[in-house]
């Protein structure tokens, strides 16, 4: 009886709050409807057999229903974006590639995988190594955001040069590229949504169609983040060159005006309390704004 008192107690708070105009970041519970097609990266991908209709219908569900990570993704979504999406222009890659990095880590910049996966982009510790970004007890490249996405935009350029189909090389980022050669081989089709793959690779084409008419229309999905509500992006106040060892990143974060726990916030690639170098590399750390 006391349980069920206070649950009553609870929820009548809650109505009493909203009742009282306090802010609500959903606006209804109901996700959109199947759309008749999606362009995505300049191809129009129709959704009108019962299978992808189906398919798309599941994964707009899970987003009008992932109630905090939506709210928190796009809230992330300005400072992130506006980070990434010039380094992909720069290098020739479609802008729609960019929502990988919200169904690989929700974006957020620190997320690890029970596989060990790292990062926005969610490189393994081996695909690191073949894209050139290093890993050891120091530095962990797979944290720097723009290593990271010129890391990334490699691999699509590569797999776009041997699948030519956007969503080919979307289903190639979760399965691997081998894995879809032998597919096409196998079974004659040229387009990822056309092969019958692993289902976490069917599902996750899918969510990246989802994804893009999420941040277009988070409101079709039931939610209202201002813009001024989201993250922004804060430049740095500085970057510093480094080629020599540092034997305290503390102390390097006082010479500089700033604290050891916003320097390695900033810097999410410093994986120690010192950076020794021993690979003689040149390094730049980017030091925080003030506000």
């Amino acid at each position: 009886m006391r349980r069920l008192i206070l649950v009553l107690a609870v929820l009548s708070c809650c109505l009493s709050l909203s009742a009282q105009g306090y802010p609500s970041r959903r606006l209804h519970l109901k996700s959109p409807a199947v759309p008749a097609y999606v362009v995505f990266a300049g191809d129009t991908i129709r959704l009108n057999t019962l299978e992808r209709r189906e398919r798309m219908d599941r994964e707009l569900l899970t987003f009008t229903n992932m109630h905090s990570t939506s709210i928190l993704m796009l809230k992330r979504s300005l400072r992130y974006f506006t980070l990434v999406t010039p380094l992909l222009r720069e290098q020739g890659i479609p802008e729609d590639l960019k929502y990988l990095m919200v169904i690989e880590s929700n974006l957020d910049p620190k997320a690890v995988s029970v596989a060990g996966a790292a990062g926005l982009w969610q490189f393994t510790k081996e695909t690191a190594k073949t894209y050139k970004l290093l890993v050891n007890s120091e530095v962990d490249e797979r944290f720097d955001i723009t290593k990271e996405t010129l890391a990334a935009c490699t691999y699509l350029k590569r797999s776009y040069a041997k699948f030519h189909d956007w969503m080919t090389v979307a289903a190639s980022y979760n399965a691997g590229q081998q894995r879809l050669v032998d597919r096409i081989a196998e079974q004659g089709e040229t387009c990822g949504l056309d092969l019958w793959l692993p289902e976490e690779t069917m599902r996750y084409m899918y969510r990246l169609l989802t994804a893009k008419l999420f941040f277009e229309n988070p409101q079709s999905f039931g939610f209202d983040v201002p813009m001024e509500e989201r993250y922004p992006y804060v430049p740095p106040k500085k970057t510093v060159l480094v080629n020599d060892p540092i034997e305290d990143l503390a102390a390097f974060a006082k010479e500089h005006g700033t604290t050891y726990a916003r320097l390695k916030n900033e810097n999410l690639w410093l994986r120690d309390t010192k950076l020794l170098n021993k690979e003689n590399r040149s390094y730049i750390i980017l030091i925080p704004a003030d506000k």
